[in-house]
């Protein structure tokens, strides 16, 4: 590759990018380090070449077709085989072939892309239509079909990024060749019936949308299908449908397994093999329940005939620089999911669709995905070549996409129907209409064509579409920004009981060692210092951690407790939403919070920083994503934004447990609290045995606490199961532990906390806290602080708690508690 006029090749990898490959060859500075960011967006205002240099397979222009097959091209393209142009690409949502059989020859060939600027395309398209959107990202995005974070967010940096991202390949097609297979699937009792869809394309047509149908007398197909350890079916001459009795249904995570059937499709064509069509797929039947009821209707994932409560996190791009993708690394963020009791990942609509590998991991792992489209926060302007495009767009990803078991639900935009309802970006009125067009007559359009079995939904936050208060509390799904954006406290999400909160969110630092990529100067690390605000990207949002840091906790006189204090605010904000949320299991089906990842060192909503270093927020959501949880709805200062200096400043003290059960199991439960003071000497304590039903919440009677000292006394509380075996944490009767917390009644600022006098102890792979006193949110920590445990930033009682190491190196080890926040 090389800067399009330049007499300098370099080597290139593809899949890759332009990025990645000036930075292997030392031809681009770390666009995460410090400012650098700006000089590197700079330089996609050039024009870049790829080369490559090939000899032909023998036999190869004996096919009818030879077809130059581009997985995945960012994003403004001129393809040039053998000095001749075969074509343009110009949306990297797409993939893009091209025919080159009478331009290839015998022996070496050339293939040449060029890519133009991004930031030239799109200045001028904003000169010309002046369509706007978030302020975040530079203006004219909206006109590229290139992922919308790389020109900037309030979390992403300005990097556009280019090149050939996905696999490139030469195809030689004989007479025919599968264009895509759709397999619809039709539940009864004990059986499903699958029905085949089998589209060719033949080798003498144009490839286009309308090209591929079914097959004809001419051709034929044979499916080859497998259940996992058991049975095989082979069915010939182009089967229409195939009846499996007593079939193993997938399940999401914490609700059963995820078997996948092997699926082989062999078009024929007299007799000979011209094309193989294999994938995994889920037996299982999805859709949303929307059913009237006396809050409003319901919204809710219904999976093999229930109604699951939606538990996870919005998905964005891992990274900004594409060529640094790879499954492995995908793998390892699943299966922090996984650990932390996800069932549902959102694609959010600012990045771009996925790999094939994040679908077949969250199928392998038990995810429902919840699919945005590519499109977030703008308008856009509905041209007949835009719609063409966009049609085009849709077929490709959908055909690729709609097999998985994983996938959940379309959806068909991120925030627009609700910010297009206020005119908040509107400059004329067919932009208006154009949205009108684009989300709710274009796909479902194009989705009852490809995908009519798939539950699609118009935009998040919606409640239906066609600007009817898109963010109805009573109603589909909410994005709720009150805390955080509005400033209320944490506790301002109990007054809400919304069906489905599909974003809501708050921000925290990443660890130290986290920010040691973008930078090594001392005078750096100040969270107002201007390296760490120019990683910042939601402006003022520092300061905005200190003012919650200023209603809750001491101030932090230590650059890394001011780290560890954000984190706590953080995972505390999340938990008083995700925890009320569940207690009202029914009314409320959902808690996704915003956001699961980072695509590059940053201070963000992430609960997994860019890393992979988990945040207290993802140990949390380990605890209260729980399939069977406790918690505590506590009446104190925290929940009455009580100010000690008024005359008659009164308030309750009391506490009320509730136990949710996210199982298909019925549950009897023993639930316990305790009374205890500073040093967690138990002052009272109490029991009951309760039934959980599965898929419940149960709540328990209100206990008022009227004499509790604010300020040296708090409530501890766990559920046990009872009769379960071998206990991992028992009570005085054998019951296995299966959730637990505490809680107080002052702010954390004001409470008097003894010295926990924190000591470990490590064997193999355990580690065993100890504390001499009540410690509050015990974080421990390695050297390189890449630790990741079974548990973190708990509560002990005076107790010791033994954690799983599930990787990294525990040699070295350091802990805290909020006792160490001064």
């Amino acid at each position: 590759m090389r800067e399009l006029g330049s007499t300098t090749w370099l080597d290139a990898v593809v899949p890759g990018t332009v990025y990645t490959d000036l930075l292997r060859n030392g031809r681009m500075d770390d666009p995460f380090w410090k400012d650098n960011e700006d000089r590197i967006c700079a330089l996609m205002e050039k024009d870049y070449e790829y080369r490559c240099r090939f000899t032909l397979l023998p036999g190869m222009l004996e096919n009818h077709r030879v077809v130059l097959h581009f997985d995945g091209l960012d994003t403004l393209a001129d393809i040039y085989v053998n000095q001749i142009h075969a074509g343009k690409a110009f949306n990297m949502h797409r993939t893009w072939e091209f025919d080159v059989k009478g331009i290839l020859q015998e022996g070496e060939n050339e293939i040449r892309v060029i890519f133009h600027s991004p930031l030239q395309y799109i200045a001028k398209a904003h000169k010309k239509y002046g369509n706007i959107g978030n302020d975040d990202t530079f203006e004219g995005f909206m006109h590229l079909r290139k992922a919308h974070y790389m020109f900037g967010w309030d979390w992403g940096a300005h990097l556009p990024d280019a090149g050939i991202f996905r696999p490139v390949s030469l195809l030689g097609i004989r007479e025919a060749r599968i264009d895509s297979v759709y397999i619809q699937q039709n539940h009864t009792q004990g059986k499903v019936r699958l029905s085949f869809q089998v589209e060719t394309e033949w080798s003498a047509g144009v490839i286009s949308e309308e090209s591929p149908r079914p097959c004809s007398p001419e051709l034929t197909y044979t499916v080859h299908m497998t259940e996992p350890g058991g049975r095989t079916w082979i069915l010939e001459d182009s089967p229409q449908e195939l009846t499996i009795d007593n079939p193993k249904l997938w399940w999401v995570n914490n609700l059963g397994s995820q078997p996948l059937y092997h699926v082989c499709v062999t078009l024929l064509y007299q007799g000979r093999t011209l094309d193989i069509w294999e994938q995994k797929i889920g037996l299982r039947q999805v859709t949303m329940l929307r059913k009237k009821d006396q809050w409003g209707e319901s919204f809710a994932h219904q999976l093999n005939s229930r109604a699951i409560f939606a538990m996870g996190a919005d998905y964005i791009p891992e990274d900004h620089l594409l060529g640094r993708t790879c499954r492995e690394k995908t793998r390892k963020l699943l299966e922090a999911c996984r650990e932390a009791n996800f069932n549902v990942i959102r694609v959010w609509g600012g990045g771009c669709y996925p790999e094939d590998w994040f679908y077949e991991l969250c199928d392998e792992m038990g995810f429902l995905v919840w699919q945005d489209f590519m499109f977030a926060c703008s308008v856009y302007e509905l041209t007949p070549e835009f719609e063409e495009n966009i049609r085009r767009e849709f077929a490709d990803n959908i055909k690729r996409i709609r097999h998985h078991a994983s996938l959940g639900l379309w959806c068909g935009n991120n925030e627009m129907e609700m910010f297009v309802d206020e005119r908040c970006w509107v400059t004329k009125p067919s932009e208006v209409r154009d949205y009108l067009f684009m989300y709710e007559r274009i796909l479902p359009e194009v989705l009852a064509k490809y995908d009519p079995q798939t539950f699609y939904w118009p935009a998040s936050p919606s409640s239906g579409g066609s600007f009817d208060n898109p963010n109805d509390p009573n109603r589909g799904d909410v994005h709720y920004w009150k805390v955080w954006h509005g400033g209320r406290p944490f506790s301002e999400y109990r007054k809400h009981f919304f069906r489905y909160a599909s974003e809501f969110g708050f921000q925290a630092f990443p660890f130290k060692k986290t920010l040691e990529q973008i930078t090594d100067d001392p005078d750096d690390f100040n969270i107002f210092s201007y390296v760490m605000e120019k990683h910042q990207r939601n402006y003022g949002a520092n300061g905005k951690i200190m003012n919650y840091l200023q209603q809750t906790y001491r101030y932090p006189t230590e650059f890394t407790t001011i780290l560890y204090a954000s984190q706590l605010l953080q995972a505390d904000a999340i938990r008083y939403g995700v925890e009320h949320f569940r207690r009202n299991r029914g009314r409320c089906m959902g808690a996704v919070y915003w956001q699961l990842n980072d695509c590059w060192p940053v201070v963000s909503w992430s609960s997994v920083d860019y890393c992979g270093r988990w945040k207290a927020l993802h140990y949390y959501a380990r605890r209260f994503f729980a399939p069977v949880m406790i918690s505590c709805r506590e009446e104190g200062w925290m929940t009455r934004e009580a100010n000690m200096n008024r005359q008659h400043f009164t308030f309750e003290k009391s506490i009320r447990l509730n136990v949710v059960n996210e199982t298909l199991k019925d549950r009897q439960i023993k639930v316990c609290w305790q009374l205890r003071d500073s040093k967690a000497a138990v002052l009272r304590r109490e029991e009951q045995v309760i039934a959980v039903p599965a898929l419940t919440a149960v709540w328990m009677d209100k206990t008022e606490l009227p004499d509790v000292d604010v300020f040296e006394q708090y409530v501890s509380f766990q559920a046990f199961e009872v009769n379960c075996g071998t206990p991992e944490k028992e009570d005085s009767a054998g019951a296995k532990a299966l959730s637990e917390g505490t809680v107080i009644f002052s702010y954390p600022k004001y409470f008097r906390y003894e010295n926990p006098c924190l000591t470990w102890e490590i064997e193999g792979n355990k580690i065993r806290v100890s504390a001499s006193a009540y410690a509050k949110s015990v974080e421990i920590l390695n050297e390189t602080e890449d630790l990741i445990l079974s548990d973190n930033y708990f509560d002990l009682n005076g107790d010791t708690k033994e954690v799983e190491i599930l990787s990294g190196n525990a040699d070295t080890l350091r802990l805290r508690s909020v006792y160490d926040i001064r």
